[in-house]
């Protein structure tokens, strides 16, 4: 298994970034996906799923109406477009899905900052 994000940086407030997260060795097309993030000090907290087809999506209240979450299956990926980014949207981002057990990906960075 092994799960790779990108797309993070270093953004003012109100800005935007699209996250990437490309998948190997599951069936990705078969799982769902959900996104999480840490910010620093803080303990890792969800923030939006996709079902397998991406029919169906769910949001924390935190980024709901600002973040969308996509996936693409013939490129095993999944996305999340940052709109609207606070001060406090600055964390590590992770993609997962049931199917990856314990692993965690290494993460992508993005910080929110005047």
């Amino acid at each position: 298994v092994r799960v790779v994000e990108s797309g993070g940086g270093v953004v003012q407030p109100g800005g935007s970034l699209r996250l990437s997260c490309v998948a190997s060795g599951f069936t990705f097309r078969h799982t769902t996906i959900n996104w999480y993030r840490q910010a620093p000090g803080g303990q890792r907290e969800w923030i939006a799923f996709i079902t397998n087809g991406g029919g169906h999506t769910l949001y924390d209240d935190s980024v709901k109406g600002r973040f969308t979450i996509s996936r693409d299956d013939s490129d095993t990926a999944s996305f999340l477009q940052l709109n609207d980014l606070k001060v406090e949207d600055t964390a590590v981002y992770f993609c997962k899905s049931p199917a990856m057990g314990d692993y965690w990906g290494p993460g992508t960075l993005v910080t929110v900052s005047s």
